[in-house]
């Protein structure tokens, strides 16, 4: 048994009719694959009872004693709702079976925390106890990875963290901790360079003609470091470049389409003035703030500047067809490419200097992997709807 874990097999959270769950799986997710194909081949087989030892079994052996290696990597996301961790998902089981295509008996289990931290440790414990070979874990609380990095210690499974970026101190606890995704300050930097660009190029945007631009912020998680940071480095890049920017509106949306529709609409009616830009630290917010301005049957014109950060598919379509000025891509597949390829190594035993990572991918510190972010407006739209 593993150290510090209670005995028992992964909780029940599939997609099985009939089989009870305390929360939602990753089922509604369009390619999910790995486990639940499994499960839902076994409950159509009409065995509920192999359905939940295929899940218990997930990151353990299934021929005990058998030499042949199994690979299994545990994967535990924030909100299977996300619409980019939707894609980076769909991206990474394709690379799993890419692997599985070359005779490698290698799958996953993927658990939807449900924006609880504690639900999340819990089903990295689980993960653990059923000798998942690494974990990988889009992580609720960005400041409170603790208990799940003591129990990886414990049990010398390695850990990679991703998409949410965890505290530096806290990464380099043990060195067997790694981190995968973007730089927060780059997506803000460059949202505010668009802007700027856009506003040069388009004085008439500045539609009371008063020199300054009016805008609202349409901001992720109230403390969240990217949801900050993203704000602050879009607003302070353009200023440094000569934007006179004359703030009338800000909402927390909780990176949330929803939420951001039902906000930005109660924004756009309360405003005195006539908002000129909104700047959303996501697609999904961003869509929701045009939703709102379709929803007042607002003439096209008449909408501010709209720009997202993330370049998912839907805002990408929303690029192209004009509703949203421009968007900053963050690579999902890339980044998707690199956690497999760093957790299928982690899990087979390969040491962080012999890591083969993918083309055009570098590991810095032995511990970061960073793709970069890319800007991206109607003329370059096609280019990113055809990756």
């Amino acid at each position: 048994m593993k150290m510090g874990l209670k005995k028992k097999g992964l909780k029940k959270k599939d997609p099985v009719e009939g089989v009870p769950g305390k929360r939602a799986s990753m089922k509604e997710v369009p390619g999910m694959d790995g486990i639940f194909k499994r499960m839902r081949k076994a409950a159509a087989a009409g065995s509920v009872a192999l359905a939940i030892a295929v899940l218990t079994g997930a990151c353990g052996n299934a021929n005990a004693g058998s030499e042949e290696r199994y690979v299994r990597i545990g994967v535990s996301v924030y909100d299977q709702y996300d619409t980019f961790l939707m894609e980076l998902m769909n991206d990474f089981n394709s690379f799993v079976d890419s692997r599985k295509a070359q005779g490698i008996d290698i799958a996953t289990v993927v658990q939807d925390a449900s924006r609880s931290q504690a639900a999340q440790n819990e089903d990295v414990a689980d993960m653990i106890e059923n000798d998942c070979g690494v974990i990988c874990v889009n992580l609720v609380d960005r400041t409170a990875p603790t208990e799940i990095i003591d129990l990886a210690r414990k049990n010398d499974v390695p850990v990679i963290f991703f998409n949410r970026e965890l505290v530096e101190e806290d990464l380099m606890q043990w060195d067997k901790l790694y981190y995968v995704g973007a730089d927060a300050f780059e997506s803000g930097t460059l949202q505010g360079e668009m802007a700027t660009d856009y506003f040069k190029a388009h004085p008439e945007a500045d539609r009371n003609g008063d020199g300054s631009i009016q805008y609202v912020v349409l901001e992720g998680e109230a403390g969240h470091q990217d949801a900050i940071i993203r704000t602050e480095y879009s607003v302070d890049t353009m200023i440094m470049q000569g934007i006179i920017l004359d703030k009338v509106g800000y909402a927390i949306a909780n990176w949330n389409r929803a939420q951001s529709r039902s906000k930005m609409g109660q924004l756009i009616d309360s405003s005195d003035t006539q908002i000129e830009l909104v700047l959303a630290n996501n697609d999904d917010m961003a869509l929701g703030a045009i939703e709102a301005y379709q929803d007042r049957e607002i003439p096209r014109d008449e909408w501010p500047a709209i720009f997202g950060i993330d370049g998912t598919q839907v805002g990408l379509k929303a690029v192209e067809e004009g509703l949203m000025t421009g968007t900053v891509y963050n690579d999902s597949a890339g980044q998707a490419k690199a956690m497999e390829a760093l957790a299928y190594a982690l899990a087979t035993g390969v040491s962080p200097a012999d890591i083969e990572l993918p083309e055009g991918i570098e590991m810095t510190d032995n511990k970061y992997i960073r793709l970069p972010y890319e800007k991206v407006d109607r003329e370059k739209v096609q280019e990113y709807l055809s990756k």
